[in-house]
């Protein structure tokens, strides 16, 4: 019996102490889960109480439970009100403990930052860390917000090719619970790439790939280049390359099956390796051109096909056929035209046949023009070289021609010009996305010289004046012989219309040792251009100069002692262009012919007529070769008067390689001074082609002829020598570098055709660079 008893009392009690509302349980909040003993505990919370709030208002931390004064301690709900609270990111501990009746959340405040510091950082300053970072000084302070800081800061590194860099974050901890936070930088050696590599090429070598790809190996002479440095990024552009290569080699159906990259174990490259399958190589097979258009013959567009019937199947050929006969059938007066190449494909004989498609198109209006990326240009600028505009029907080849005309302007690194739907069917937007570069220019030159010796000259330029497409230039050239200042203002489009304003002035003096005279000139002129067609342009200009003929010695050439003073020298003239290369600047392909004439005689003591007539033609020959050939002739008269010897032709310099300034021509028998001539003809044939060289170092070299004449001087003199048209020839090579300082040009010229009279020049070479 007393056993019973006992177990009875021991039963009674535990249930007693188990209802006793002065029990005590806690609950905790660091990142984990608490007691669960509580939810059968029951019992109703009649006060909440907040401890360890500092700068958070208790009525903040209240507004966060799920719970509230006069409810039931219900462990579900006291768990969301744990985790709601935490959530919040401002306490670094939270605490729910229940005595008796009353429910007390303990909270422990994370810090807040006082200063956010960055150190070990060289190759990126503290203000682009700043802007990374999420993290700002009076924000408070959580071990979550630093590890995305972390990464985030690693990222940007990464960027730049630093995979070896390491962040680690270092807290100060102050009074008020406030921290310095530094986040501490190494950021290790650029990681490059040591190799690329290429798996399941047969037909083509590494090398010839590496080539064809924007990522290359590390070298030494890269130091100007981002290329070796490891980004993922371009890894995938380098597949696309991969495919266009393979695909104009008549591999159809070549894949990239895989690319890897593996990081050494010391961190200090990347090896990349490229898993291809290159497949068979086709030949084009049947080509046709087909038509729905009504009225249009599709034998008029065979002239248009870039490729035969047993070529090698090259899918550029493909785009390039598209487009002429998109153009061809444009210039046949249809507005909505649509050519689809449809490929027959033949694997046992390896022939791949298309049939060019041509159909009416959908009728596509333009609705919006967007300009996108242009910081300092005006709108203005980039919508006046626009060949469509708002409510125009669309047309592809205007597309192109507008952004030609943009990238022409030589304002921007890159130019986009796409379309895209505007949310009707019969709408589309063009987006007209550009990055603006440097627009001013500061250009020197130096060269050697047989008769003057060193020449020097400096130019300055801005052809973008703020923004407005306006150009100003100063130019200043000085030499053993001469000196030249000129300053001219171009206004583009001069009273917002599709006319070019300019006005010039300048001041020259001249020693012309070769015709034993210096000579002055001061003056300014105005000019006016405009479009006579999209590829043809004319400019007048007017020209009032005083020229100025001293120190005539004894023994220098009738003509010039005869125009010894000083002559006021008025004319006018009109330059005609017709203009159809692939670029202006550095052209590949097209040509160029020029119409010049100027007469003098309104006004002043001078009085002739001058004309010259010019033209250069660029093709491709072979592989990334060009082939430039040109000429130019000239012819001049004196209009009731001789010529003067100061107005007259002259050829060598940088206009006959190989010779001296006025090297070439009629000259006096006995002193050998120059005399100029009235007539004059020049040919030359250049070839420029890759020296083998990584295509980043951007080095062409050049093989180049100069041949011509010029004869006929007009002089008043009986004592001349080489007044015929004698041919002269010189040849040599050159090297063009397209430098991070600037174009760099240098040419040895070699005369193996000249009369003993003539002088030469070997040599000359010229650089620049931009601002």
């Amino acid at each position: 019996m007393l056993a019973i008893r006992g177990l009875v009392l021991l039963a009674l009690a535990v249930i007693a102490l188990a209802g006793d509302p002065g029990s005590a349980f806690a609950q905790t909040k660091r990142g984990t889960a608490s007691s669960a003993a509580a939810a059968s505990a029951g019992g109703t919370i009649q006060e909440i109480r907040i401890e360890g709030a500092q700068r958070v208002d208790p009525q903040t931390i209240l507004s966060y439970m799920t719970v509230a004064p006069g409810d039931r301690f219900d462990q579900q709900k006291l768990d969301a009100s744990l985790k709601a609270i935490f959530d919040t990111g401002l306490f670094a501990d939270v605490t729910l403990r229940r005595e008796g009746d009353v429910l007390t959340v303990v909270v422990s405040e994370n810090p807040i930052i006082n200063r956010l510091a960055f150190e070990g950082n060289r190759r990126i300053s503290d203000e682009d860390l700043q802007k990374e970072v999420q993290l700002r000084p009076r924000v408070v302070f959580t071990q979550t917000r630093v590890q995305q800081d972390v990464q985030r800061i690693l990222a940007l590194y990464r960027r730049q090719g630093r995979f070896a860099a390491t962040v680690e974050p270092q807290l100060i901890f102050l009074d008020q619970n406030r921290v310095d936070l530094v986040f501490e930088i190494n950021e290790g050696e650029i990681t490059g790439v040591d190799a690329i590599n290429f798996v399941g090429n047969s037909a083509f070598s590494g090398g010839t790939l590496r080539s064809e790809i924007a990522t290359k190996e590390t070298a030494w002479y890269r130091f100007l280049s981002n290329a070796d440095t490891y980004d993922p990024d371009r890894l995938a552009f380098d597949s696309e390359l991969l495919r266009r290569f393979y695909l104009t080699e008549g591999y159809a159906d070549f894949r990239v099956l895989s690319t890897t990259a593996e990081l050494n174990p010391d961190r200090s490259g990347f090896v990349i390796t490229f898993t291809i399958e290159e497949g068979e190589r086709y030949k084009f097979g049947n080509i046709d051109i087909t038509s729905t258009l009504r009225g249009l013959d599709p034998e008029t567009l065979k002239p248009e096909l870039e490729m035969s019937e047993g070529d090698w199947y090259n899918a550029q050929l493909i785009d390039d056929t598209v487009q002429a006969i998109t153009d061809a059938v444009f210039a046949q007066g249809y507005a909505f035209v649509e050519v689809r190449p449809r490929p027959t494909r033949d694997r046992e004989a390896r022939t791949i046949g298309v049939t060019f498609e041509v159909s009416e198109g959908p009728r596509l209006y333009v609705n919006r023009i967007e300009i996108e990326g242009n910081l300092r240009t005006l709108d203005k600028v980039i919508r006046r070289e626009m060949r469509l505009v708002e409510g125009d029907p669309f047309n592809a080849e205007k597309l192109r021609r507008s952004r030609k005309r943009i990238e022409d302007l030589s304002f921007f690194r890159t130019v986009d010009v796409t379309n895209q739907p505007a949310g009707q069917p019969d709408r589309t937007d063009i987006i007209v996305k550009v990055e603006e570069q440097s627009t001013g220019e500061i250009s020197f030159g130096a060269g050697v010289s047989s008769s003057v010796g060193l020449i020097g000259n400096v130019q300055l330029r801005e052809r973008n004046l703020l923004g407005t497409g306006n150009e100003l230039r100063a130019s200043f050239q000085l030499s053993g012989r001469s000196s030249e200042a000129t300053l001219s203002y171009t206004d583009s489009y001069f009273l917002d219309r599709n006319l070019s304003a300019g006005v010039d002035l300048f001041r020259t003096t001249f020693d012309q040792e070769e015709s034993s005279f210096n000579e002055e000139r001061i003056g300014g002129g105005v000019r006016f251009g405009y479009q006579l067609s999209e590829y043809t342009r004319q400019i007048l200009s007017y020209t009032l100069e005083q020229r100025n003929i001293t120190n005539v010695d004894d023994d220098a050439p009738l003509d010039a002692q005869l125009e010894e003073g000083k002559a006021i020298r008025s004319s006018v003239g009109q330059r005609l262009i017709w203009d159809r290369r692939n670029r202006n600047f550095n052209p590949s392909e097209g040509f160029i012919l020029e119409l010049y004439n100027q007469l003098a005689g309104l006004g002043g003591d001078v009085r002739f007529l001058k004309n010259t007539l010019s033209g250069t033609y660029f093709f491709p020959v072979g592989r990334d070769m060009v082939l430039s050939t040109g000429g130019d002739v000239g012819y001049m008269i004196g209009l009731g008067q001789n010529t003067r010897i100061s107005d007259r032709f002259f050829l060598g310099g940088d206009n006959f390689r190989g010779f001296s300034y006025a090297g070439i021509g009629p000259r006096e028998t006995d002193d050998n001074d120059a005399l100029g001539g009235t007539q004059y003809a020049r040919g030359r044939v250049e070839l420029s082609f890759p020296l083998g060289l990584p295509d980043e170092l951007q080095v062409r070299g050049k093989i180049f002829t100069d041949f011509g004449s010029l004869w006929d001087s007009d002089s008043r003199s009986n004592d001349v020598e080489g007044d015929t048209p004698s041919l002269r020839m010189s040849a040599g090579p050159g090297l063009l570098w397209n430098s991070p300082f600037g174009p760099v040009s240098i040419n040895v010229g070699y005369p193996f055709l000249r009369e003993s009279y003539d002088k030469t020049e070997y040599f000359n070479f010229s650089f620049g660079t931009t601002f």
